[in-house]
């Protein structure tokens, strides 16, 4: 029998302010966040509270930080519907006992079984990717009570499982959690192809110089080389193969800059050739770069195997299980966790995101929305090749065998890049996406697939890869992918591991969280003023007057006063409202009809239309709320106590 149980939380803590700006802390002179952690660290017997202690740190120290940021540096080179709700299976009766104190639901059971059914379909969105689809992941039970290992593993995408497989194999004890399950984030969003650097080399080399660039060559090359002898080694079925890449111009960029691009990444040592146009194509894309030996794979199946290796070494795995914060010293870091706390001599946060991080991080990256189609083809009419264009947006093609028996494939095409929450309506873009592709190739059928995902793009490059910044030099994140999330987060994974091992590693200082934005800086100056205007969507006015105003299925920002409110309306008219105040920095949320989310233009947070985090940087829900209008009150569906839900990473 199931039974759903609510469990919730919330503590208050002042935050602590000196010279820092208000624009860094929700736009306000003072603030006093409420802080909401879950306390359901679940095991057989009587019920326990455990407190998160104090997370937010001062204001004044991220404020220095940034400021030194500024001065140059020299010698440089998947969502759960209900993440609150429980649900346990039992063979025998449950005894529950209920209690409030202090806005505490305590919890007994006495034989329980915490498993989610099916974890993959806790996704991070609305639509749904080929890859997820095609494949199925193994399911792994709720963390139920504390634990110790020597690391512990934020995220169970690529970077997070690569991470905890390296690891479990040099006989480290690692223990892997993720809030949803086996690649529910942004893994099973991918196209899941490896290829060269998002600015290519000529720009890795115009910032870091030549030895910079061969850096990046040799690790973009090694992470492949080691995704295919995992593959091998553990006898992955995920349709891995090597293939080649193309990169061709478009006529407004001019053909210049691919000489360039061929110039620079013949410096780096990678494999390249010139050609006059790409060959097997059905149109004429004139001159091109091919870039030889890259590769692609089926990223959920990949992951499948990875996770089951992992198991095989000893490692262990927990879904469902959200983490909350993590705090220590450089001896021991305890991860505390809706299913308990998790004590670690290291800790490795691979949340595409860190949640871990309120402000510094997320100065130096923003989040993109990316949208990709699948496209039916006849099999063996399109060549099996990589491909890219110059444009910005840029687009991005491969191919992919769902069935070998099968008389077509999937054409992939992917593009149409824009910043997160800076688009109500973005069907838009798989329409121009569509028109792009049935151009391009002719023989293009059904749009079977249509999906979008997250990226982090850094503001000088390459990736975000070690050490966290202001963190004990015992805490680790893998973030900025850009459009390389399958390499990078590899990349990352080798980082790490040879970090934590007390290795020395040559991509150390260039993927660095750590290091200053002096390149790229005309991006980074962009990307704040982009950030800082939109707080002033609270001067503004609602985007409707009325509930009456958003159709069935649609959400909207609605103004009450100085309130703003995120207003959904769902498939049977019922009204969702939630505060629109991102619990981040407090931007103002917008609808994403695509993903049916909702999601912050300043930082890239995302949350369902119950208001429960979908992905960082954010950790708390957004507020339920009462809608008054027009001098009516209409009641909003959700959750008894929504306010004081459980925060999520």
């Amino acid at each position: 029998m199931a039974i759903p149980i609510f469990i919730q939380c919330h503590a208050t803590d002042e935050m602590l302010l000196a010279d820092c700006p208000a624009v860094f802390i929700q736009s306000e002179r003072r603030c006093r966040p409420r802080r909401r952690l879950d306390c359901s660290c679940l095991c057989p017997g009587w019920p326990w509270l455990g407190l998160a202690s104090p997370v937010l740190r001062r204001a004044s120290s991220l404020w220095s930080y940034l400021k030194e940021a500024r001065q140059p540096q020299s010698g440089s080179l998947h969502k759960q519907t209900q993440p609150h709700r429980v649900t346990f299976w039992h063979e025998h009766l449950c005894i529950i006992l209920i209690q409030h104190l202090q806005s505490v639901t305590f919890v007994r059971d006495v034989h329980h079984e915490l498993r989610e059914p099916n974890m993959l379909r806790a996704t991070n969105g609305a639509s749904t990717s080929v890859w997820m689809a095609t494949s199925t992941v193994p399911e792994f039970p709720m963390l139920a009570g504390d634990i110790a290992a020597d690391v512990c593993v934020i995220g169970a995408g690529i970077a997070g499982l690569t991470t905890a497989y390296l690891l479990s194999r040099e006989g480290q004890q690692v223990v892997l959690i993720d809030a949803l399950g086996i690649g529910a984030g942004e893994t099973g969003r991918t196209t899941a192809h490896f290829f060269p650097p998002d600015e290519w080399y000529a720009d890795v080399e115009s910032s870091f110089g030549t030895d910079g660039a061969r850096l990046v060559g040799e690790s973009f090359s090694e992470a492949v080389s080691l995704v295919e002898s995992i593959v091998q080694r553990e006898h992955i079925d995920c349709s891995f193969e090597r293939l080649d890449g193309y990169l061709y111009a478009l006529p407004e960029n001019g053909f210049k800059e691919l000489d360039k691009e061929y110039e620079a990444a013949r410096r780096a040592d990678v494999e390249v050739e010139l050609l006059e146009r790409v060959p097997g194509l059905s149109f004429d894309t004139g001159t091109c770069v091919r870039y030889g030996n890259q590769a692609q794979f089926h990223p959920l199946k990949y992951l499948h195997g990875l996770a089951e290796a992992f198991r095989r070494n000893g490692g262990r795995i927990y879904c469902g299980t959200r983490a909350l914060e993590v705090e220590g010293d450089s001896k021991l870091q305890t991860v505390t966790t809706t299913g308990g706390n998790i004590q670690a001599k290291a800790v490795v946060v691979a949340t595409n995101t860190p949640f871990n991080d309120r402000v510094v991080m997320h100065t130096k990256q923003a989040g993109y929305r990316t949208y990709v189609i699948g496209v039916r083809v006849p099999r063996n009419s399109v060549p099996r090749i990589l491909l890219w264009d110059t444009g910005d947006p840029y687009y991005y093609v491969r191919l992919e065998t769902p069935d070998v028996g099968a008389d077509y494939d999937i054409l992939i095409v992917g593009g149409a890049d824009h910043k997160v929450g800076q688009d109500t309506h973005p069907q838009h873009r798989y329409d121009e996406i569509e028109r792009w592709t049935r151009a391009h190739f002719p023989m293009a059928q059904e749009v079977e697939y249509r999906w979008s995902g997250e990226v982090m793009e850094p503001s000088d490059g390459p990736a975000y890869l070690g050490r966290n910044p202001m963190d004990d030099r015992n805490v680790y994140i893998i973030t900025g992918d850009s459009g390389n999330g399958m390499t990078h987060c590899t990349i990352g994974a080798m980082l790490v591991t040879d970090l934590i091992m007390g290795r020395d590693n040559p991509w150390e200082s260039l993927y660095a969280p750590s290091r200053k934005v002096t390149h790229g800086l005309s991006d980074f100056v962009a990307e704040q003023a982009n950030t800082l205007s939109k707080y002033g969507d609270w001067a503004r006015k609602g985007e409707v007057e009325s509930v009456t105003e958003i159709p069935a299925g649609e959400g909207a920002i609605l103004r009450e006063g100085a309130r703003m409110l995120a207003v959904y309306r769902d498939e049977h008219g019922e009204v969702h409202a939630l505060s629109a105040k991102c619990t981040h920095l407090g931007c103002v949320v917008h609808w994403n009809s695509a993903e049916r989310s909702w999601d912050c233009p300043c930082h890239g947070s995302r949350f369902d239309t119950t208001g429960e985090v979908m992905h960082g940087p954010a950790v708390a829900a957004l507020d339920a709320t009462t809608l008054t209008h027009e001098g009516a009150t209409l009641p909003t569906t959700g959750h008894p106590d929504h306010r004081d839900r459980k925060p999520a990473h």
